[in-house]
């Protein structure tokens, strides 16, 4: 009898320390990752440009970028995007030929849910969030007076994983599309004596590599 006691109460509290470690949530993970990338900005433009018609081209730029990423458990975090690129410009097929519109500078922050898909040391992950893009900087080339470009909002899409080299550093690679609209009003009174608005859609591809530190 006193063996079936002892074991009985071995037994029932070998269930309650499983029931409190079920019952306990883990925080066994880092809440703030920074990374340093490498990205490629790759434009995927189209434009309705009033009155000359024609099209756009904008360049493709190399820059490095920062991001900002918090945990709130292992899996779901918020990112937060940092970078500026330079982008040619270039008016296209118009009635007045190709126009060189200069160039400009895009500060676009952007910030994204994501879900981590855990369990070793190859993270992939999913997100989508929302665009802030400035344009600055701009300059209008040798044929227009000015060039002035309407700030615009944005939807993201990401993709991309980390793989980790220890406890705290990981390498990381990266895509984004951005969907990205904005009006460019074009003041070409002494070339063609008009004003031209153009419906500029620059929705660029973003590709980064880069390496990361969990903290």
């Amino acid at each position: 009898m006193r063996k079936t006691i002892l074991l009985a109460v071995a037994t029932l509290l070998g269930f309650s320390n499983l029931m409190m470690s079920q019952d306990t949530p883990t925080n066994d993970f880092s809440k703030w990752q920074f990374r340093l990338r490498g990205i490629v900005v790759t434009p995927d433009e189209s434009a309705d440009i009033e009155a000359i018609g024609g099209d756009v081209s904008i360049s493709t730029a190399v820059v490095p970028e920062f991001d900002i990423t918090y945990f709130f458990d292992e899996n779901w975090s918020a990112e937060l995007i940092l970078g500026t690129t330079k982008h040619d410009v270039e008016a296209v097929g118009t009635a007045a030929g190709d126009i060189d519109l200069g160039s400009v500078w895009l500060l676009p922050p952007t910030l994204t849910g994501q879900y981590h898909f855990t369990g070793g040391n190859f993270v992939p992950y999913l997100g989508a969030g929302v665009n802030l893009t400035l344009f600055y900087g701009a300059d209008e080339g040798p044929v227009a007076d000015d060039v002035k470009y309407d700030t615009a909002v944005g939807f993201a899409l990401q993709g991309g994983f980390d793989f980790m080299l220890n406890d705290k550093w990981f390498l990381n690679f990266d895509v984004k599309k951005l969907f990205l609209n904005t009006t460019a009003t074009v003041d070409a009174t002494t070339a063609l004596g008009a004003t031209v608005d153009a419906d500029v859609d620059i929705d660029p591809w973003i590709f980064g590599f880069g390496v990361g530190l969990k903290l």
